[in-house]
């Protein structure tokens, strides 16, 4: 055993070594959207929504009537996840659920008058984020970007 042990490598900060442009892809793409997921927190911290309700909230309104299964597999959350937000979202009355008509046990959700005006608030908040994503990248580069992440999402697990 050494008397003089080395020192551990200094820990870079976000953008730097590992985290900047050296780091794996992977690692990369979970610390933006780690990065970005934290901003939205706090835009819609004192609406009482968070990012996952967010999500779910905005997936009803584009697609009206979908099943617990479905929003889990459209938010990108557990069944057991959604479920629960689901059931904060209906108890603060921002959505409604009804029994599917052939498949009773089915609850179909939509937003209620009081989601929507919610949605509203709150989907200004997170879109005013959007320019700053984008603010060193051109149109064509965007368009790379956007084509790629979409890829990304699309490849076989």
């Amino acid at each position: 055993m050494s008397d003089n042990p080395v020192p551990p490598a200094p820990f870079p900060p976000v953008g730097e070594g590992k985290r900047g442009t050296e780091g794996y892809l992977g690692y990369l793409l979970r610390q933006a959207a780690t990065a970005y997921r934290q901003r939205v927190e706090k835009a819609l911290a004192d609406l009482g929504v968070t990012a996952p309700q967010f999500t779910v909230l905005t997936m009803l309104h584009a697609y009206p009537g979908l099943s617990g299964a479905d929003l889990a597999r459209t938010a990108l959350v557990t069944p057991q996840t959604v479920s629960v937000i689901l059931a904060n979202l209906e108890r603060a009355g921002l959505i409604t659920r009804t029994p599917h008509a052939q498949h009773g046990r089915i609850l179909m959700a939509a937003l209620s008058p009081a989601g929507e005006r919610l949605l509203a608030l709150a989907r200004a908040r997170v879109h005013a984020l959007d320019p700053v994503l984008k603010d060193d990248l051109s149109a064509p580069e965007e368009a790379v970007v956007r084509r790629w992440l979409a890829r990304v999402a699309q490849m076989p697990g």
